[in-house]
């Protein structure tokens, strides 16, 4: 493997998909929190930049062509497990299916790839593919942050019950510090990184059978 700079970014963010999951290990939450969305954040924007400098200073490589989507796969799989796993038991439903779905395609396609070999590269990535991981990433960014949110300013964080921040938030109560803003952004971050969540899901769901539909030349059967 040549340490070029691309090469060096993609090998970090290979390295930074389990340093996820770690951070929960060894840190208290909201810090694991800020620590995980730094860390994903980070990874994210390198997945951009190895591939900008690699075609800028022509150090492109089969070992970073390798690892990228790797890294890439890595990145996404670990944090949504994490996100599912420390999720509360309103949101944990809603945010099930479409990380299944997300983890089947890419345990699908890459089991495709593999099969196919070295004609592997009939299944190229496509723009849709990259919007894609794109609605991935933001998702998974937002619903990092509203972990941020909600064990910051949480109702745990101030021994609140439901009905009493429901109270707070439909105007019932006097508002208790302030807290009424942090309340709507933990409920919105939550609502809006599952929307993204969705997409993402949806357009999981597309690209992998678009995947599969290109395959398809290359599973028939010889019966000559």
């Amino acid at each position: 493997m040549k340490w070029t700079l691309p090469n060096i970014l993609t090998l970090s963010r290979l390295i930074a998909a389990p340093a996820v999951a770690i951070m929960f290990l060894y840190f208290s939450r909201p810090l694991a929190d800020w620590l995980a969305l730094i860390l994903f954040l980070t990874a994210a924007a390198t997945d951009w930049l190895d591939g900008y400098l690699a075609r800028k200073w022509k150090q492109e490589s089969k070992m970073g062509a390798m690892l990228d989507p790797i890294a890439d796969k890595a990145m996404v799989v670990i944090a949504l497990m994490v996100i599912v796993g420390y999720s509360d038991v309103y949101w944990t439903p809603w945010l099930v299916l479409p990380a299944t779905v997300i983890l089947f395609r890419e345990v699908f396609v890459s089991g495709l790839r593999e099969f196919l070999g070295d004609t592997a590269g009939t299944l190229k990535v496509t723009k849709l593919a990259k919007w894609k991981t794109t609605a991935q990433m933001v998702a998974i960014a937002v619903l990092f942050s509203r972990g941020i949110f909600e064990h910051h300013f949480g109702m745990g964080s101030f021994g609140m019950d439901a009905d009493l921040v429901n109270q707070i938030l439909m105007g019932e109560v006097e508002d208790v510090n302030g807290l009424r803003g942090y309340f709507h952004a933990t409920i919105w971050s939550g609502r809006i990184g599952l929307w993204l969540l969705w997409i993402a899901g949806l357009l999981t769901l597309i690209t992998g059978w678009d995947y599969f539909r290109k395959a398809q030349p290359h599973l028939k059967e010889d019966n000559s």
